[in-house]
């Protein structure tokens, strides 16, 4: 006659024991999951600042065609000569106010619609007047290339000092972090760029 086995469960130590182990995996894990968001976030606002540029490259070819000036933000032509005018002259058939509003907003800065000069998750720069391609076009609001030894701080928005998104008029963008925005910049400035556009 066979008698039944006992059978044994997972004792309180043990239990315990695969609950620590857990933990430490996921703790480890954060952190990653937490940067490749950041990342991505971030590489969806340099899309969107590409948006920005092709938009306003085709409004500045189209204005000089026209004769009726350039069509780069703070140009001669009255028509982009501040924030609120490039606003209007880019959803003047360039881009819906709803678009408008979707490629100036980021983490923690939504854009208001029609997009004003604040909030929005960019600031734009006067580049209407200068031919120099390495000039700054668009930047995420957590660094200002007018005065560039201000480094991001943690708190700076849209995403502190996690990285900023550059756009030069010249056609490139980038990512860059914050060990690479020094006073030895590797972000070359042209030494006439020029102002935030209001």
């Amino acid at each position: 006659m066979n008698l039944p086995t006992k059978r044994h469960g997972f004792t309180l130590i043990e239990l315990l024991v695969v609950i620590s182990i857990i933990g430490i995996l996921a703790s480890l894990a954060i952190p990653a999951v937490s940067g490749a968001l950041t990342k991505g976030q971030l590489t969806g606002t340099l899309n969107n600042a590409r948006q920005l540029h092709l938009a306003t490259q085709t409004l500045d070819l189209d204005n000089t065609a026209a004769g009726v000036g350039g069509g780069w933000p703070g140009s001669s032509n009255t028509n982009v000569g501040t924030f609120v005018a490039w606003v209007n002259a880019l959803t003047n058939g360039y881009l819906s106010p709803q678009e408008l509003q979707k490629l100036m907003t980021a983490q923690s800065e939504v854009a208001a619609n029609p997009p004003t000069a604040s909030p929005n998750a960019f600031n734009v720069y006067q580049v209407g007047n200068i031919e120099d391609s390495l000039a700054i076009f668009i930047t995420t609001k957590n660094w200002d290339a007018t005065s560039a030894a201000t480094l991001p701080t943690s708190t700076s928005k849209p995403y502190g000092d996690k990285g900023v998104v550059v756009f030069r008029r010249g056609g490139d963008g980038a990512i860059v972090q914050n060990r690479f925005l020094t006073n030895s910049n590797s972000v070359p400035l042209p030494t006439n760029q020029p102002g935030l556009l209001n």
